[in-house]
């Protein structure tokens, strides 16, 4: 994804670098034509002149070298606490000889995922299934509430007098939510209905 700021997307890098390579143009005319650096222009005009095409893409930041990168064999402890301790970064930083921030990094390579998305007791990745496009799978739900009448309820007021305020509540004594999840998009549909028979919930449904 081109960052939305970004003065060339990979079709502009492509025309820029025909137009210094395959038409013959300056770089610096090129430059102006595209609104870009000087040295922009050249990086592009030269990527295209060496690998073609298929250069216009955005490359890995990544160096090709590493030679300070965490041992192996502190990696591998840093593994073996997280999994068998199930601990953070932090409390495993106090027990290796490196920052949180570099066991951080290690477990991120070795794709171990964050404790809150983590199972407590089994220390396993919640894995919640997705259906891939909208509309596939609607979760539906009706949860009953009950009415507190003006001047409060039972709890308040005590049984005797809480059911005669019930009685004079305007509608009976319970409400209806029905709800609609859409499974992919999480997107929620919610009306409050007067009961949960199945008329009443299929027209619902219909109405989501």
């Amino acid at each position: 994804m081109v960052h939305r700021n970004a003065p060339l997307t990979p079709t502009g890098r492509l025309r820029l670098a025909r137009c210094v390579v395959d038409d013959g143009w300056p770089v610096r005319r090129a430059a102006e034509r595209f609104q870009v650096a000087h040295t922009t222009a050249a990086r592009w005009a030269g990527r295209y002149r060496h690998d073609g095409e298929q250069a216009m893409d955005d490359r890995s930041s990544r160096p090709h070298r590493s030679p300070q990168r965490t041992s192996r064999a502190v990696e591998d402890e840093v593994l073996r606490l997280r999994d068998e301790h199930k601990i953070g970064p932090g409390r495993i930083a106090g027990r290796v000889p490196v920052a949180a921030s570099t066991v951080h990094q290690v477990l991120r390579r070795h794709h171990r995922p964050i404790l809150a998305a983590c199972d407590r007791a089994t220390g396993e990745p919640v894995r919640r299934y997705e259906h891939p496009r909208p509309g596939e799978l609607v979760h539906v739900d009706v949860k009953k509430l009950g009415r507190i009448p003006e001047g409060g309820g039972h709890r308040v007021l005590g049984r005797a007098a809480g059911r005669g305020n019930q009685a004079r509540a305007c509608g009976g004594g319970y409400l209806f939510l029905h709800t609609a999840l859409d499974d992919h998009s999480r997107l929620a549909y919610t009306e409050t209905l007067a009961d949960e028979k199945a008329a009443t919930c299929a027209a619902f449904l219909r109405r989501a």
